[in-house]
């Protein structure tokens, strides 16, 4: 986060965890700017320069085994105060020669009631009665406490849930405080950054505006910038944000890859034509991305495809313009943490998104990325800032590879139309029931199976229809929406009755964990 080299921040340190941007979520919230980093990073000289506390994230590692990621002693022995959590604290038991186990029989997954043993900092206002209830995922116990610390809360299998080594300003905790799961998480990290890290607010998102603005005069001075302007709610601030920067020497480029939902392209270039004024260019390419995509399964690959497809055309537009060196994209920071391994490892890495892990590594263009530090919900409130229509700004998330994803297994013009339809139904009976503002995200998908059906006294064999709806903070983590039968049934009967193709529609109850929002 090139722009806040200089500000005092709270790092976590990232192991693999799924649940690990939402730690920086929650850090966010009460106005204290953090950075999620590699274990890498850590090597590389001053980095610690401004960084008031350290968290070391969970994840999918083992202290057990012979080898697994640790940090430098030197952060140890920073006197920076350091949480850890959930593996965070199994590697702080083993660096200061605590044991840890394999808890074969008494592993804790999901709510479990903790007790307090002692008074910490740390747990101000977090018991009730001297109990809480949080959210465990974790297989290794730590059953030796470390040498200097201080046993502060246990469960019935978990006998140092959490300790602490006060004079060290060094604390551990064995459950996730960052989810919603955590009935009093929040105080835990509230304790800790501000009565122990002794941090200032200093991270709100209007005045952010003003650094951003003034970033991209710097670095584009009086060059011109291409913009990738999909009428979604990243690339429409990020291009909002750059035309106050630099005015005419912004040209947006929509890119009709055939893949967008139905009629969403033509309203999208209306607004940006006539609302905003801005220089927008549409390039008709839904022929050579349907035949890029042709007889592709594999969700990576069609975003490596999808990306890959957007880089040649901005770079084959950026000839006909004279000065232009930037190519900007409404990239924000979980695409980046998402696309990239913690570790190292290709298990740690959820996806790559066509705009970070599906782009070519060698580029003409610079990329200019205004957003790339923001979370979702932080850039709703700089697009509300500056003036973004609400269609637009409160439009659930669509990703930029479209309905590639949506169609699961191979892609053809047939399955885009059936889906564009069916979920065009599905978000109309949404606005209709006055849900689509209640909901985070919502989106019908083709599932690669054919179904038998009867219609008019005939049998049908075709395709299967999934609508998917949940409800969310951030995207971290979400949950399915409970709809009422009536909206269901209208639904369902309006998709199988209106579009050709389909004879079934299912709805999707699965979670974030274990599941992902998106299917692929």
């Amino acid at each position: 986060m090139s722009q806040e080299t200089n500000k005092d921040k709270i790092i976590i340190i990232d192991f693999g965890s799924q649940v690990t941007k939402l730690i920086a979520r929650r850090i966010r919230e009460e106005q204290v700017f953090c950075e999620i980093v590699k274990i890498d990073e850590l090597k590389k000289k001053n980095f610690l320069k401004n960084v008031k506390g350290i968290i070391l994230s969970g994840g999918p590692a083992t202290v057990t085994k012979s080898k697994f990621p640790q940090i430098p002693s030197h952060v140890f022995n920073s006197k920076i105060p350091i949480l850890g959590i959930c593996y965070g604290l199994q590697l702080i038991a083993k660096h200061f020669k605590g044991k840890i186990k394999l808890g074969k029989n008494k592993r804790e997954f999901g709510k479990m009631e903790i007790t307090k043993n002692s008074n910490s900092l740390l747990t101000n206002n977090f018991f009730k009665n001297n109990k809480s209830i949080v959210w465990m995922s974790h297989q290794d116990i730590v059953y030796k406490i470390p040498k200097g610390f201080k046993k502060i809360a246990y469960t019935n299998n978990s006998p140092l849930t959490i300790i602490e080594n006060a004079g060290k300003k060094i604390y551990g905790v064995q459950f996730h405080p960052e989810v919603t799961h955590t009935i009093y998480g929040k105080k835990i990290i509230k304790n800790f950054i501000f009565s122990i890290c002794k941090i200032q607010k200093n991270w709100k998102i209007n005045i952010e505006k003003n650094i951003i603005i003034e970033n991209i005069k710097k670095t584009v001075g009086n060059k011109k910038v291409i913009c990738a302007l999909s009428g979604g709610v990243d690339s429409s601030v990020a291009a909002l944000l750059i035309q106050k920067a630099i005015k005419k020497n912004l040209k947006c480029i929509m890119v009709d890859t055939g893949l967008m939902r139905k009629d969403e392209f033509k309203n999208t270039y209306k607004i940006f034509k006539n609302k905003y004024k801005m220089n927008v260019k549409i390039v008709k390419a839904a022929n050579i991305f349907l035949k890029k995509l042709k007889d592709i399964k594999n969700p990576e690959k069609k975003r490596k495809i999808i990306g890959n497809l957007f880089i040649k055309i901005f770079e084959k537009e950026a000839k006909k313009i004279k000065k232009v060196e930037f190519l900007a994209q409404g990239t924000l920071y979980p695409d980046i943490i998402e696309s990239r391994s913690a570790t190292g490892s290709k298990t740690s890495k959820i996806k790559s998104h066509h705009n970070v892990g599906g782009l070519p590594k060698k580029m003409n263009l610079k990329l200019l990325e205004p957003l790339k530090d923001f979370f979702k919900d932080e850039v709703r409130i700089l697009g509300k800032s500056i003036g973004l229509v609400n269609e637009i700004l409160y439009k659930h998330p669509f990703p930029g590879p479209g309905l590639a994803i949506r169609i699961i297994g191979k892609i053809n013009l047939q399955k885009i139309k059936m889906l564009q339809e069916a979920d065009d139904i599905f978000i109309n009976e949404l606005n209709k029931f006055n849900l689509y503002d209640k909901i985070w995200q919502a989106y019908a998908a083709l599932l690669p199976i054919k179904t038998v059906g009867v219609m008019g006294d005939s049998r049908t064999y075709e395709n299967l229809c999934l609508i998917r709806a949940v409800k969310s903070e951030d995207g971290m983590s979400a949950d399915y929406y409970s709809f009422n039968k009536e909206v269901l049934d209208e639904i369902s009967n309006k998709i199988i009755n209106r579009v050709k193709g389909i004879n079934r529609v299912v709805y999707d109850i699965t979670s974030k964990p274990p599941g992902t929002i998106e299917l692929e």
